[in-house]
């Protein structure tokens, strides 16, 4: 079916009935206005108008204009893409957690750095896992849910692609961000519900013991699967940049715990992975899903998809009105 044009708050365009009003406003306001009189008038008069009377009409115009777009915006004109929904579609529930600690900095694969890495690999993850809710938690010094469980995988992948560090306060928690994931997760009626753990450090901060997060896991039947990132030892890590703007390195050696996350997986049904390259770390998500047992997520029928097209009115509304500033205040200035 093709795609079909609709307003999301149709309701708004009815105050574009207004529009009238307002340029019969301008108008009478206009000619009400208090002008200077001069005892030349007559002869000003006699020298023609110019074009610049014949535009001043034009400002509030644009105005109203500006407002009618503004309005269109707002109401979310959207397109909508229907399609046959299959009756069958499964899927697991699934939770990322991923260490946005400044070690994510570390230049272990070159060019690219161990974030950029994970940004990319969860990236090819999400367009594989079409029929899975999946959401994300995010965790330095402390851990914030930056998406919930969604099958919106344009919006998750947006919300990856804008990650970085040196956002939260530096650390590790760990435990934190295990107890927030799980907690996301406690409410999913899915047959299957899984915590998937990319940390390339040790717990060093928050306020939940990673082991106490674990113990909640097992009582949640929530098995979590730990990642561990980084080919170990002393790797490149940022330290400054010189006078000519390059990023100078450091070879540094970023404390790891494997233990703790061979606990965490052993306590709660889960397993351990360690990626040393980027392949492995693609091969560890794949393998903590493949043997899950998946469940029905949506019914039958037709679904839909929107896309919003609400951005190229709010920006004509924007240059309508700054043309209208812009004229008003130089070449058809008015005085008073």
């Amino acid at each position: 079916m093709p795609p079909s044009f609709e307003f999301h708050s149709r309701w708004v365009l009815w105050l574009m009935a207004g529009a009238p009003l307002l340029l019969v406003w301008a108008y009478v306001e206009r000619r009400t206005r208090a002008v200077f009189r001069f005892p030349a008038a007559a002869l000003l008069a006699r020298q023609g108008r110019g074009l610049r009377p014949y535009l001043l009409p034009a400002l509030p115009v644009l105005r109203v204009l500006a407002i009618c777009c503004a309005l269109v915006a707002l109401a979310r004109p959207q397109e909508r893409d229907s399609r046959s929904g299959n009756p069958n579609v499964e899927g697991i529930d699934i939770m990322l957690a991923l260490d946005l600690s400044n070690s994510m900095e570390a230049l272990d694969w070159a060019p690219r750095n161990r974030l950029k890495v994970a940004k990319e690999t969860l990236t090819d993850f999400l367009d594989q896992r079409l029929n899975d809710r999946v959401g994300l938690v995010v965790f330095s010094g402390a851990a914030y849910t930056q998406a919930p469980l969604t099958l919106d995988r344009g919006v998750l992948k947006d919300v990856v692609s804008q990650l970085r560090t040196r956002v939260l306060e530096d650390g590790t928690a760990i435990g934190d961000a295990l107890a927030t994931s799980l907690n996301r997760l406690r409410d999913s009626d899915a047959k299957s519900r899984v915590v998937v753990l990319i940390t390339d450090g040790d717990n060093n901060a928050g306020q939940v013991s990673p082991l106490d997060a674990a113990k909640m896991g097992l009582a949640l039947h929530i098995p979590v699967y730990t990642i561990l990132v980084g080919k170990g030892g002393k790797v490149p890590f940022p330290v400054g940049v010189d006078l000519f703007g390059n990023t100078s390195y450091r070879e540094v050696e970023i404390p790891t715990n494997p233990e703790l996350l061979q606990d965490i997986s052993k306590i709660t049904g889960g397993e351990f992975y360690r990626a040393t390259d980027p392949e492995q770390l693609k091969q560890g998500l794949q393998k903590v899903l493949d043997s899950l047992e998946r469940s029905k997520l949506l019914d039958g029928g037709a679904t839909s998809t929107y896309t919003e097209n609400f951005h190229d009115w709010l920006l004509a509304a924007f240059v309508l009105a700054a043309l209208e500033l812009l004229l008003r205040a130089t070449v058809l200035k008015v005085f008073p």
